[in-house]
């Protein structure tokens, strides 16, 4: 059965569609968060387009929300920083990021079986959930000892 709240809780997004509707400061925020390699934070990104015309955290923020709204950034809260969805086609499904506690690497990615959990104890629990992320923390290949 369908969580009557999923619609509030996880929304179908076009990134392609998003990304027409921009603004000039959220299209330069976006750019940025997609070339990066990594997640950044608020005060990385304001360098990064500072010679654009961008000259205070608040417009950074402003257009950091209105990314996150529209489903083409997320905020990585053990990080305090944002990385560009890298999902091409984000399907109602919650986000899920692997999260490197030794370089910081964040990789984002989705599991049907645990959103159907997730939307089975919302259910059975009267929840009606406005975000859903999960972050899990340990290390990279890249940053595992060698067994």
């Amino acid at each position: 059965m369908e969580h009557p709240n999923k619609a509030e809780a996880h929304h179908t997004h076009d990134h392609a569609g998003a990304k027409n509707e921009l603004t000039r400061n959220e299209r330069l925020v976006h750019t940025v968060l997609e070339g990066a390699d990594g997640p950044l934070g608020a005060y990385a990104i304001l360098d990064a387009v500072r010679e654009a015309g961008m000259r205070s955290p608040p417009q950074v923020y402003r257009a950091l929300e209105r990314l996150q709204q529209r489903g083409l950034a997320h905020r990585i809260e053990r990080l305090n920083a944002f990385v560009a969805c890298r999902r091409d086609e984000c399907d109602g499904t919650a986000t899920i990021f692997a999260i490197c506690e030794n370089c910081g690497c964040a990789r984002e990615f989705a599991d049907g079986t645990f959103d159907g959990f997730v939307t089975d104890w919302m259910r059975d629990n009267s929840f009606a959930m406005r975000l859903s992320r999960c972050e899990l923390v340990g290390l990279c290949l890249a940053c595992q000892p060698p067994s």
